[in-house]
C-alpha cells in the first residue's frame, strides 16, 4: 500500500509533533518552515525555560483549564495526555521536573532542550524538511492536494496539515498565515485577540510605578456588566508604563472574554495575609511608634516606596500629614485602599506581545476526532491556529502537542481515493 504524502506547514510545537507522528505512521512527510530554525516560539516560552505541559492526570481537569472551546479537545487530550508528553520528552533524553501548580519544566531550565528533542524526533522518523514560506494551500475538487511556496514551487501532497500558530510574537514566524489559508479554503476565522496578555489600564499611577514588581499580593477581577467576580489569584504582578503585567495578570486576561473599555476592574489586595482587623492593628502599631513623623515617612514599613504617594492620594491623605493627626476615618480609608487598590482595564496590550492568540479557525468546522477540516478533505489544523486557548501553566503547549499528534496520525492513516 502506498504511503500518504503529507505536507506540514509550520515548524513549531504542533507542527513538529504532527510531522513526526505522521512519519512514525508510515507517511512520507515534508515539513515546511519559513524560518531558518524550527521551534522559534518554543525557545522563548516560559521565559526561556519552556513550561512544556501541566501534570494534571485526567482529561476533564485539562479541559477545565481551556476556557476557549475546551470540549473540542476531548479526543485530542484523551489520545495524548500530559503524562504522554512527559514520557515523550523523557524518552528523548530531557529529564523533567514538576513545580508549583503542576507546571512541568526541563530540569535544565533550558527551552532549547525541548526544541532539540523535537528536532531529534523529526530526524528519527525520517521527516524531510525545507526552509520555504508557503503562500497557498492548493485545493482541487474539495480536497487539499498540495501547496505553493514563495519561491514558486508547487508541492503535491495527499494531505496538508496547517500548524502556523497565531499572531503573537511575529518575530518567531507567527504572522497569521494559517488564517489566510483557512479563509481561502472557506473556513470561518473567529475574531482574533490576545490571551495571556498584559493589560492597559486607565489609572495614571501605573506609569508612575512602572517597573515595580509586587509579590504575595492578591487580585480580584470583576465584570462590571454582569456584576460578577470572574477571577481571583495570589502571586506576582508588575506595573508597566501602560498598565499591568506579570503572571497573575496574564492568567486574569484569559478570563476577559468580552473586552471593552472599563468593562473589567481589578482590585489589588496589597496585604492578603492580614485580615482588615490585623492590618488595622499593624497600622496602629506603626503609628504609635512614629507618632510625630509625617505619614509618608511611616508607610515604608508597610508599602513599596513607589506606591506610598498613590495609596495616600487614593486615601485622601496628604503625605505631610503628621501621624498623630490621622483620624480613625482617615485610617479606615488607608486600610481600605491597601486592601483594595483599584484598576480599570481599558484593553489588552499589543497582540504581538501576548503569549497566546485567542480566536482562529472555527472549531465548528473541524472534526475533533481527527483535526481534519469538515469543508475540505485532506486539510488539517493543529495548535494555536485553531480557535482554542488555555490558561497559563503549560496548557497551551499541551494543546499543541495533543492536536498535532492527532492531526499527524489522522493524516498518515487517512484512506486516500486514487484518481481514476
Amino acid at each position: 500500500m502506498q504511503s500518504n504524502r503529507v505536507i506540514v506547514v509550520g515548524g513549531g510545537a504542533a507542527g513538529c509533533m504532527a510531522a513526526g507522528t505522521a512519519a512514525e505512521n508510515c507517511a512520507e512527510v515534508l515539513l515546511l518552515e519559513k524560518n531558518e530554525k524550527l521551534c522559534r516560539k518554543v525557545m522563548i516560552t516560559g521565559k526561556g525555560r519552556c513550561n512544556v505541559t501541566n501534570a494534571v492526570e485526567d482529561v476533564q481537569t485539562l479541559i477545565s483549564h481551556v476556557p476557549g472551546n475546551g470540549r473540542f479537545l476531548y479526543s485530542a487530550f484523551s489520545a495524548f495526555l500530559p503524562q504522554d508528553t512527559m514520557d515523550f520528552f523523557t524518552d528523548y533524553g530531557v529529564p523533567l521536573k514538576v513545580e508549583r501548580g503542576n507546571r512541568v519544566f526541563p530540569q535544565s531550565d533550558r527551552a532549547a532542550d525541548i526544541a532539540d528533542a523535537l528536532v531529534r524526533f523529526l530526524d528519527d522518523t525520517g521527516v524531510h524538511r525545507a526552509h520555504e514560506r508557503v503562500t497557498e494551500v492548493l485545493i482541487k475538487d474539495g480536497r487539499a492536494v498540495g501547496v505553493k511556496t514563495a519561491s514558486g514551487k508547487t508541492l503535491k501532497a495527499d494531505c496538508v496539515i496547517v500548524t502556523t500558530g497565531g499572531l503573537s510574537y511575529p518575530q518567531t514566524g507567527s504572522t497569521g498565515d494559517g488564517y489566510a489559508f483557512a479563509k481561502a479554503a472557506g473556513h470561518t476565522v473567529t475574531p482574533l485577540r490576545p490571551s495571556l496578555s498584559a493589560l492597559c489600564c486607565r489609572e495614571g499611577f501605573c506609569s508612575d510605578c512602572a517597573g515595580l514588581s509586587l509579590r504575595n499580593v492578591a487580585i480580584h477581577v470583576k465584570d462590571t456588566k454582569t456584576k460578577k467576580e470572574i477571577y481571583r489569584d495570589f502571586g506576582e504582578m508588575l506595573f508597566t508604563h501602560f498598565g499591568v503585567s506579570g503572571p497573575m495578570i496574564l492568567s486574569a486576561s484569559a478570563h476577559m472574554r468580552q473586552m471593552e473599555p472599563a468593562r473589567y476592574t481589578i482590585t489589588i489586595d496589597l496585604k492578603p495575609a492580614l485580615s482588615a482587623e490585623q492590618l488595622d492593628a499593624r497600622i496602629l502599631r506603626d503609628f504609635n511608634e512614629n507618632h510625630n513623623k509625617a505619614i509618608s515617612n511611616t508607610l515604608p514599613l508597610l508599602l513599596p516606596h513607589a506606591l506610598i504617594p498613590v495609596v495616600l492620594r487614593l486615601s485622601g491623605i496628604k503625605p505631610s500629614e503628621k501621624v498623630n493627626q490621622i483620624t480613625r476615618e482617615m485610617r479606615t480609608r488607608l486600610l481600605e485602599t491597601v486592601k483594595g487598590l483599584p484598576l480599570t482595564v481599558l484593553d489588552f496590550y499589543d497582540i504581538r506581545q501576548a503569549i497566546v492568540t485567542a480566536g482562529g479557525v472555527s472549531t465548528k468546522e473541524v472534526n475533533p476526532k481527527t483535526m481534519e477540516s469538515k469543508l475540505v478533505k485532506g486539510l488539517y489544523f493543529a495548535g494555536e491556529v485553531l480557535d482554542v486557548d488555555a490558561y497559563t501553566g503549560g496548557f497551551n503547549l499541551q494543546i499543541a502537542f495533543s492536536t498535532g499528534r492527532l492531526a499527524g496520525l489522522s493524516a498518515a492513516t487517512e484512506t486516500i481515493e486514487s484518481e481514476p
